[in-house]
This record gives C-alpha cells, sequence and structure tokens, in this order.
C-alpha cells in the first residue's frame, strides 16, 4: 500500500530517527510500503522520515539506474538483482579514502527541486536487514551518494544543508514556496 510522502517543511524530516530493535512482520510491511511508495514516486531512496515516521530505515532501489557504480556486500558482488530493492535498519557510514563528487540531487520530499551537493565518493555502510542480521556494504558512485542521501534522512539532515551557499540560494525561493505549500496543507 502506497503510504502519503512528508513534503519540506514537515517537522518530522528533522527528526534523528529512534533505533529499530524489533524485527517482525510489522517492520516487514512498513519496509514493502516504502518501496511501493517510492517505486510510485518514481524514486530510488527513500527514509522512514519522508513517510512521517522517525525511524532508522530507509529503502533503496538502483536496479532500473545506469550500473556506474561498484559495490561488494559482504565481501562478494552480489547480483543486483538479487539485493534491490534493499532495506537498510540502522544503518551507519564510513566514508573510504577517494575524492569527493559533486552530482545533482533531488528529493522526494522536495518535488521538482535539484541542486548540485558534493559528497564522499566511496564508502562502507553497515547495517541489518529484515531479519536483524547485520551486514557491511563497501560502494561508490550512484549507490553510495543514495544511501548517503537517505542515512542523512535518518538523521535529521536534508540534501539543501550539502548544499554551498551558493547552490542553495539559486533554489531558495523554491524551496520557500515548497515550506508554504507544506504549512497551508497541515492546516487542512
Amino acid at each position: 500500500m502506497g503510504l502519503p510522502m512528508v513534503h519540506f517543511n514537515a517537522p518530522v524530516l528533522r527528526e534523528k530517527g529512534v533505533p529499530i530493535t524489533t524485527f517482525d512482520d510489522a517492520l516487514a510491511k512498513l519496509t514493502e510500503d516504502m518501496v511501493e511508495t517510492m517505486h510510485a514516486a518514481g524514486g530510488i531512496g527513500l527514509a522512514a522520515q519522508q513517510i512521517g515516521r522517525a525511524l532508522q530505515v530507509c529503502v533503496i532501489d538502483l536496479s532500473q539506474s545506469q550500473r556506474d557504480f561498484t559495490w561488494e556486500l559482504d565481501g562478494a558482488k552480489a547480483p543486483l538483482e538479487l539485493i534491490m530493492p534493499m532495506v537498510l535498519v540502522n544503518p551507519a557510514i564510513t566514508v573510504l579514502p577517494g575524492d569527493d563528487t559533486r552530482y545533482e540531487e533531488g528529493c522526494l520530499s522536495f518535488p521538482e527541486i535539484h541542486g548540485d551537493v558534493e559528497r564522499p565518493d566511496v564508502i562502507q555502510v553497515s547495517f541489518q536487514d529484515l531479519a536483524g542480521i547485520r551486514h557491511t556494504l563497501v560502494c561508490d558512485g550512484l549507490f553510495s551518494r543514495c544511501i548517503q542521501h537517505e542515512v542523512d534522512h535518518l538523521n535529521g539532515i536534508l540534501f539543501i544543508d550539502r548544499m554551498s551557499k551558493k547552490v542553495r540560494q539559486s533554489i531558495d525561493d523554491e524551496v520557500k514556496a515548497l515550506a508554504k505549500r507544506t504549512r497551508e496543507a497541515s492546516k487542512d
């Protein structure tokens, strides 16, 4: 079932998610609904905060993306189709040596608003799956960027916070208009 999407300036987008301690059918159903919502919105990632829940869980699906990235899950290169969509519970990122990259990002909580964000290219993320089993993923490129974007959400950080002052100023009017629409919608 598709879930309602939360837009900027909803307070939950600034909340740090609560760690997941119960791995049950309710969590599986929540993430299944998150994947459906993400797909329906045409996204490649979705954090719990974006559906109004301050939890440490996000979903990612890069199976339809151009594969200009590398990955290794638990020391092996599993076919992307076997690991997507991916659910990351209680993720923690470690930046690995490498260059930073600048890339235009968008966000489902900021419809039609885009801007360049600089992020580390190579990361390692440790996370749990829906059974609570720990995994380690090393990735770069779009895979890395998507995870960093979603994990930021889990910590109350938005992609606009990562933009340079110049880029942020270039979209300021759009962001203010969205915040106004969000305030007005919350009064209904």
